[in-house]
């Protein structure tokens, strides 16, 4: 009898502990990026809750130095820079200068309004960090849905805002190589759609 009660809490604390962590995976806020839809995708609980039109580097993608291109595979948000800020607030050196440009302004291209620095979790992307691959706001939004970038993945102020406000530091980051569609369901399972924003 004792012998069959302690086998029977030990599957019973074992599929606790399996139910625990699904609850946890799923339960987890992710942002998925794909570069062939230019597309940004925030997962929360499971669910897709809303997608962004972004833009990837014009130079492709890779980690090398110097290269210019945006990174695949798995990241994490390391830092989170611009909270409060307004909208088109000019970052250098990811501190704020006081200068503030409406969208699509002539002749500038500087980081504007939040910076969500990403760290690489695999050797694919191990260099993002120090590279400075942000997901950040762009004066030139006439440019996103198209690669356009110089490594980073670039988002109109308004999208960047909402998905900085959504996220905490060491939220999960995925670029893929591939439709946003597939994307979803091979690292989500079948993600269900509860809002949709562009």
């Amino acid at each position: 009898m004792h012998l069959k009660l302690s086998r029977f809490y030990t599957v019973l604390g074992f599929a606790a502990a399996t139910l625990i962590t699904l609850h946890s995976a799923t339960a987890a806020t992710a942002l998925i990026v794909s570069v062939p839809d230019q597309q940004l995708a925030l997962i929360r609980d499971g669910l897709k809750v809303a997608t962004y039109p972004v833009s990837t580097s014009k130079f492709g993608i890779g980690d090398r130095p110097s290269s210019y291109s945006t990174p695949l595979g798995a990241m994490e948000i390391a830092r989170k820079i611009g909270q409060g800020a307004p909208a088109g607030a000019v970052f250098k050196n990811r501190q704020y200068t006081g200068e503030v440009l409406r969208p699509n302004v002539t002749g500038r291209d500087p980081i504007v309004t939040r910076i969500l620095h990403l760290r690489g979790l695999e050797s694919q992307n191990a260099r993002a960090f120090d590279r400075g691959i942000y997901i950040h706001g762009t004066p030139e939004e006439r440019k996103i849905g198209r690669p356009a970038s110089y490594g980073c993945i670039r988002m109109k102020s308004r999208d960047v805002i909402r998905v900085f406000d959504n996220v905490p530091v060491g939220t999960r980051v995925e670029v893929v190589n591939t439709s946003l569609g597939r994307a979803l369901r091979s690292t989500a399972g079948d993600v269900r759609t509860v809002g949709h924003a562009s």
